[in-house]
């Protein structure tokens, strides 16, 4: 082992204690029990199925009832835990440039009809694999992507979207909260790059970029294949009819290459997986506001947010399917070939967050617990952030335990689920600062045979994305069933 590999390792190691002594500061109630679940969680064999399996794991070293008192009872410091997240090591690109990704991922509860703040969440693919509105706790997530094919993603941070809650509004608010932090722990100086944040489909591109626009940031977002753009305002041309002057150009409409014009940039890439990859850019577009939905209580005059408008088309793709072009918005303006190939590069690179989920739900078992109340699942949901920050700290110094058929990996080249295998051996060497438990007797609990005399509240279903409606589905919204009587006045609103 050369001089150079051990500092690094020794890094590493340094930097995975830290973040655990930071961890357990953050734990402010039931510390020891919220601690040593989540290390429990990191050294689990194979995939978290149920939350109580996880207090038999020798790193729990309490019963099951201190798993889920600290879940319950427990409490997390979160913005200091926030901190903690943006002081980690980031990834970056080859410029130096921080690349964000923010993306919204549910926790289905159709049936807990008894716990509150539940919203209807948009999914796919789940019975007839078709769109489908289920109720769940849906949470908007922030995280920094990495350069290449990679799995890997840094979490920065996680807000449960409310009911009757704006995403695009709540998105604003958590990536200012989020590029502030990383300000504030030297992660972006003045005179580096701008940090560019990639959306999906679901945001509305122009006005995060609005709304962010005293920030150093850069806003990328794909668009839907039926919008209409406008071009920059005309030159005023004296008119003997009077009038007033336009305040748009021409339409540039998605569906009609008619109105596309000359675009001022053209690149064509190689790609191994897609074939050639051509991008087309148009600088200065930009959509036509009007006063209603979020620009109703705009005050003044409606802003004009000029960005430059790629179309992506591929030669093929490789599940053969057919290979439609993808229309994205670039806030800034004047984009040369290099940055429109940045620009589609690191859009592409949005799908590893699709990775993150499906780790955090199929092996860590995110959405695995049915807790009721929506304070114990964020807990939960902050204790997996941790253990997944905790495994991409110790990607250096995690051994290959891989099964047989499985192909050998680089060291430095190993998925999260295959670090988390030799987690344990590392956790033995980190130590822990969580105290030995105090015995303890059970309480008595519910004498046999007795009933239950204090049936839980039933809640409405809310809704996300509403504007000027009500916001709640009543619970006895299927025909023919009598209304449940609830704790707060019963909103009727239409479905989704």
């Amino acid at each position: 082992m050369s001089l150079e590999h051990q500092g690094v390792l020794q890094d590493a190691f340094a930097e995975v204690s830290r973040f655990r002594t930071e961890l357990y500061a953050c734990l402010t109630a039931r510390g020891d029990a919220l601690f040593e679940l989540c290390d429990a969680l990191l050294c689990t064999d194979g995939p978290v199925r149920t939350l109580v399996d996880l207090a038999l794991a020798p790193e729990h070293r309490r019963g099951h009832g201190a798993l889920y008192g600290g879940l319950n009872q427990g409490r997390i410091d979160v913005a200091r835990l926030r901190r903690a997240l943006a002081s980690m090591p980031l990834p970056r690109t080859a410029d130096g440039r921080i690349v964000l990704a923010a993306d919204v991922s549910p926790w289905l509860r159709p049936d807990a009809n008894t716990c509150a703040d539940r919203a209807f969440c948009h999914t796919f693919g789940r019975g007839e694999g078709k769109h489908q509105m289920i109720p769940g706790w849906p949470y908007s997530i922030v995280a920094a992507l990495e350069t290449g094919r990679t799995s890997w993603t840094a979490v920065l941070d996680a807000v449960r979207l409310e009911p009757g809650a704006d995403v695009a509004a709540v998105t604003t608010v958590q990536l200012r909260e989020v590029v502030e932090r990383l300000v504030a722990a030297g992660q972006w100086k003045p005179g580096d790059p701008e940090v560019l944040v990639v959306l999906d489909a679901g945001y509305d591109a122009p006005r995060i970029a609005h709304l962010l626009s005293d920030l150093p940031v850069e806003i990328l977002g794909r668009l839907r294949s039926d919008r209409v753009m406008r071009r920059p305002t005309p030159p005023r041309v004296y008119d003997p009819k009077g009038g007033r002057p336009p305040k748009h150009g021409g339409e540039f409409v998605f569906g009609n290459p008619a109105t596309w014009g000359t675009e001022q940039s053209v690149t064509v890439t190689d790609t191994r997986l897609y074939g050639k990859a051509t991008a087309q850019a148009w600088d200065r577009l930009h959509p036509r506001l009007t006063r209603r939905a979020a620009w109703l209580d705009h005050h003044g005059p409606l802003p004009i947010i000029e960005g430059t408008i790629m179309r992506l088309v591929v030669e093929k793709l490789p599940s053969g399917g057919v290979n439609k072009p993808v229309w994205l918005w670039w806030s800034g303006t004047s984009a040369t070939a290099a940055e429109v190939n940045r620009c589609w590069q690191s859009f592409l690179r949005r799908f590893d967050l699709e990775h993150t989920f499906r780790l955090f739900k199929q092996t860590l078992g995110w959405t695995k617990p049915r807790l009721r109340s929506s304070e114990a699942a964020d807990r939960w949901t902050w204790l997996v952030i941790a253990a997944y920050a905790q495994l991409r700290l110790a990607r250096p110094l995690a051994t290959d335990l891989r099964r047989p058929w499985e192909k050998p990996a680089e060291p430095n080249r190993l998925t999260p689920a295959r670090v988390r295998r030799g987690f344990r051996n590392l956790c033995t060497k980190t130590g822990s600062p969580a105290g030995a438990p105090k015995p303890s007797r059970p309480g008595p609990g519910r004498p046999p045979g007795s009933k239950n005399r204090r049936p839980a509240t039933r809640h409405d279903v809310g809704r996300v994305l509403v504007t000027g409606e009500a916001h709640t589905r009543p619970a006895h919204h299927r025909k023919g069933t009598k209304p449940r009587r609830t704790s707060g006045t019963d909103t009727v609103g239409r479905a989704p």
